[in-house]
């Protein structure tokens, strides 16, 4: 940007110092008397900032602390392709109408007067930008513009593989990939979307075109995915990546509590444990990120310590939402609407009074309670995704250039579901997980498959009546497990045909009313209970041989662990279903999973109350075999 007379910029401090009203619109000042004493210190402490600094910058985007806004944010849409669990309900959140939505055009000439101001850096967001179906030519159009230099974008990259090699052509230079785990299935917990392998290809193709580094922001969770810190950093030996690590914030409707934040000196203790000789490099002046780099490692790891240690006093952001309203402060619930005033005709000059009034009010910092409202995908929209069933990609596969396979699994969530992703980021089962609102009170809902083909018997809610045969159920005399001398042996099954088995059990935890609803409101201590609990039944089932001693390994084909809370009982139901071809049965499977479900239940909630029942362990349904069908009606 040229550089202006240092005159004609204070003659723009003084006509941007008139006092405006929570709109923007200006308010004419008294003609007796000296300005507000507000006013007047806010003049004073530009004049003195202008005076200091060589190099002039724009009045207009200076604010009272001397903070030079030379970065814009531009919400391209509201919506969001994905349900991620930190950012916003299941369900959505209410879109504004279209009519109310900045146009291409509106975007642009907003774009072009903070270019001329002095902005140097824009990125595009939303919402998820790339489903906005003229991304391409926005970004065609801003590089159009003299002085811009950087076109950054921030996206959940299902659509990026596809878009990239356009948007680079168009003149996209900066990405941000979100991502919050490299597990496929908590993957699909997290956005309860399927989209993982899109992700991963969205990296590989970012990193193929010559991004360097390509950044890709994970937000840390308590109980959710922090085990995963030291897999995300040894992507970074081989790839030139920028894993930043964001502290988990707060914004209206996302459930947070200070027990999800994982501090970014908690997981520096981290990765330091397993790499000592980290070392920090030098920050760049207006920048968020404290950089780490480990020596001989191609890549590189930032933090956001948006939580713990903010970096207002640096801060040269500002952002126009979709709806065209000016926020000068992530945080912060004030926003001028441009759209209006841009829409009534204002003028270029009438337009910067208004956005140097709104940048003048701007505050040292953030306040602690004044998280954003009403606009989640705004505050953290650092992962969107799409439903779709991922398709096989040999090519990207067989390289596995992310090398997922060697990637180390702890005892840890990460661990449990270690066993999906062999196959590197082609997982074709997913794990399903969802919130749902019951009758008339929030009520939690959690189930997993292993096998998108599952059997609707499997979803039927778990059942309290008696037992009674459904098919023909020929009599024993004698134990199975047993020899002729009552000895403990194991039923031989080499000669029994292989069939098409089904097992479905269930089990019930009495959990009482103060841990129930900790567990509804998803605020224990040690994480969530029903997705721990879930993945626990998932495992279980796969080790039932090694619990059970008698028990014949099974290759199951399909596990899936549903549970739903009971609000009239305080009780978690569960229920379970395994299914495998074989000589032998799963009902051993269906009933290990659900029992060590409720048992991983009462050990989430143990440090509540001491006073849990877990019962009602018992087989719904069985299928397949030659005794027959089983069927508790």
């Amino acid at each position: 940007m040229a550089a202006r007379p240092v005159s004609r910029m204070l003659q723009r401090v003084l006509r941007s110092s008139v006092r405006s009203c929570s709109s923007g619109a200006p308010v004419t000042q008294h003609h007796h008397g000296e300005p507000s004493r507000t006013a007047a210190e806010g003049l004073s402490r530009r004049r003195q900032f202008l005076r200091e600094h060589g190099a002039p910058f724009s009045a207009f985007l200076t604010d009272s602390f001397g903070r030079q806004h030379s970065y814009l944010r531009i919400s391209l849409t509201e919506k969001c392709n994905l349900r991620c669990q930190y950012c916003m309900p299941e369900e959505g959140v209410p879109l504004t109408p279209k009519a109310d939505l900045l146009t291409t055009e509106e975007i642009l000439t907003l774009a072009r007067l903070f270019v001329k101001e002095g902005v140097d850096k824009i990125r595009l967001t939303g919402g998820e930008p790339l489903i906005r179906p003229d991304v391409v030519d926005i970004v065609a159009q801003l590089h159009q513009l003299e002085g811009l230099r950087t076109i950054g974008i921030t996206t959940n990259g299902i659509n990026l593989a596809r878009l990239l090699p356009q948007l680079q052509k168009a003149g996209l230079s900066a990405i941000n990939i979100s991502l919050d785990t490299l597990v496929p299935a908590k993957f699909e917990f997290i956005v309860r979307r399927k989209g993982f392998h899109k992700v991963m290809e969205g990296i590989y193709k970012a990193i193929e075109l010559g991004y360097s580094p390509v950044k890709v922001n994970c937000v840390v969770m308590r109980g959710l995915n922090e085990d995963e810190l030291l897999d995300f950093v040894a992507l970074t030996e081989g790839l030139p990546l920028d894993v930043r690590f964001i502290e988990y914030m707060p914004f209206d409707g996302n459930r947070w509590n200070f027990k999800k934040l994982v501090s970014y000196k908690e997981m520096l203790d981290t990765l330091r444990q397993r790499w000592p000789e980290l070392e920090k490099l030098p920050e760049e002046e207006s920048s968020t990120a404290k950089t780490f780099k480990i020596p001989g490692f191609r890549g590189q790891l930032s933090f956001i310590t948006s939580m713990s240690e903010h970096f207002c006093g640096t801060c040269n952001r500002l952002r126009i939402t979709a709806d065209g309203n000016l926020k000068v402060c992530l945080f912060g619930n004030s926003e001028v609407s441009l759209r209006d005033h841009l829409r009534a005709g204002a003028s270029e000059e009438e337009l910067l009074r208004i956005v140097g009034a709104a940048v003048g009010r701007k505050k040292r910092q953030h306040a602690g309670k004044e998280w954003a409202q009403g606009r989640p995908g705004w505050l953290l929209k650092l992962l969107l995704m799409l439903q779709d069933s991922p398709p096989a990609i040999p090519s990207i596969s067989s390289q596995d250039p992310f090398q997922i396979q060697g990637i180390r699994h702890r005892v840890s969530f990460s661990n449990q579901m270690g066993t999906l992703w062999k196959g590197g980021w082609l997982l074709r089962t997913p794990v399903l997980a969802q919130w749902r609102l019951g009758s008339g009170c929030p009520q939690r809902h959690c189930s997993s498959h292993l096998d998108s083909n599952a059997n609707p018997k499997c979803l039927s809610s778990v059942s309290q009546a008696p037992a009674t045969p459904s098919g023909p159920l020929p009599p024993s005399d004698q134990l199975t497990h047993v020899d002729t001398e009552g000895r403990a042996a194991m039923v031989d099954v080499g000669r029994k045909p292989d069939t098409e088995r089904v097992a479905v059990a269930s089990a019930v935890v009495l959990l009482g009313p103060v841990a129930f609803r900790l567990v509804r409101e998803n605020q224990l201590k040690k994480g969530d209970a029903l997705v721990v609990a879930q993945l626990a039944g998932v495992q279980a089932a796969k080790l039932t041989s090694q619990l059970i001693p008698l028990c014949h390994h099974v290759a199951l084909s399909h596990v899936h662990v549903r549970l739903e809370l009971d609000s009239t009982r305080h009780a978690v139901g569960i229920q379970a279903s395994c299914r495998a071809r074989g000589p032998t049965g799963v009902e051993m499977e269906a009933l290990t999973a659900a029992a060590v479900a409720a048992l991983t239940v009462y050990d989430m909630c143990k440090g509540v109350s001491r006073d849990i029942v877990l019962g009602e362990i018992k087989l719904l349904s069985k299928t397949g075999g030659q005794r027959g069908d089983f069927q508790r009606t």
